[in-house]
């Protein structure tokens, strides 16, 4: 099948929700990555989203060049060519994007999609994320207000976060306090100035205490209940069941039982980096050891070509991926609901 179209897309997180579901949204810096994560969800029998951060981007357009809408659209672009050959739907995302960054990243990549839709065709990016955690709430929902208008008439859907996600990812720093949990006036906020889907559908990552990476038992303290208060209190001013279709951040490393909490309170999307980094980068580690002898010409000696070939590590790393796509799948309840 092909990337997901908008109205494809959009079908998929309705049935997310209404079947209690989400679906994994793996981050990716590679065509190898991205061949992983593809494999992962056929091999699940799962839709899936496929997701670029500015970091990943800038990596992916080559270390001459660093430049992140090349890079995104140079992914998005092969994706477009190997997903055909794939039997489930794949959505193209852009992960974390801060204002110092907006120019150089997601308001241009929205007009390359903007343009595709003038002409015709289906937006380069099924989705973008704005992440305005680092400023004011007003200001960010300010922000969110103007990006939305333009994703709407892109045929995309935004995502934007509410509160804070701890740790650091591509030098994106939440702070460890209080902002790692939204609070019902934040969503408050946030439906009045950005409506529930009227003015263009958005996906809302609201924190309840998530911490980007992996970090020892105990270290993170998750409270999913947050999310229930956020959906009664909008969903009560509204007259509307679970009114945000929810994403959480920092998904790796989360107890299965606060997974599938979460889950129960209308998240759709879950975002999993570091542990599929662990997951790629680890049967490389394994086969490094194993064959030092072959990789490395040490002493003068030839080592051996099939051993230092990087297909014959690549394809473990690929694999290992893989098979933690389809364990995400499963922790999510996305495993075999792909659609026909």
């Amino acid at each position: 099948m092909p990337i997901a179209t908008p109205e494809i897309y959009a079908q998929m997180l309705d049935r997310a929700k209404q079947q209690g579901f989400a679906y994994p949204a793996v981050n990716v810096t590679s065509s190898q990555t991205l061949n992983a994560a593809l494999k992962g969800f056929a091999d699940a029998e799962s839709d899936g989203i496929v997701q670029i951060s500015t970091g990943g981007a800038e990596y992916l357009s080559g270390q001459k060049v660093k430049d992140m809408v090349t890079g995104a659209a140079a992914l998005a672009e092969f994706a477009r060519v190997v997903a055909a050959k794939y039997p489930v739907n794949v959505a193209m995302h852009t992960d974390h994007c801060p204002k110092d960054k907006l120019d150089g990243y997601m308001r241009p990549l929205i007009e390359i999609s903007a343009e595709r839709v003038r002409n015709g065709q289906d937006p380069l990016f099924q989705s973008h994320m704005w992440d305005g955690s680092a400023v004011p709430l007003t200001e960010n929902l300010e922000i969110a207000r103007e990006l939305l208008e333009k994703c709407a008439k892109a045929r995309i859907i935004m995502e934007l976060e509410i509160g804070v996600v701890g740790g650091e990812e591509d030098g994106v720093v939440g702070e460890m306090n209080e902002k790692l949990y939204s609070t019902p006036e934040d969503a408050l906020a946030t439906a009045e100035a950005l409506g529930l889907g009227e003015r263009g559908r958005y996906i809302l990552a609201a924190t309840f205490g998530n911490v980007h990476g992996v970090y020892k038992p105990g270290h993170v303290q998750l409270r999913p209940a947050v999310l229930k208060e956020i959906q009664e209190t909008v969903g009560a001013k509204y007259g509307k069941e679970k009114p945000f279709d929810l994403v959480f951040h920092g998904g790796s490393g989360s107890a299965l039982e606060e997974i599938r909490e979460a889950i129960s309170y209308g998240v759709v999307k879950m975002n999993v980096d570091t542990d599929m980094q662990y997951a790629f980068s680890r049967p490389v580690a394994g086969h490094m050891f194993a064959n030092y002898d072959g990789v490395l010409k040490v002493d003068g000696d030839v080592g051996k070509k099939k051993d230092y070939d990087p297909r014959s590590w690549g394809k473990a790393a690929e694999a290992g991926m893989s098979a933690r796509v389809v364990e995400a799948c499963e922790d999510l309840l996305s495993a075999g609901t792909k659609l026909s």
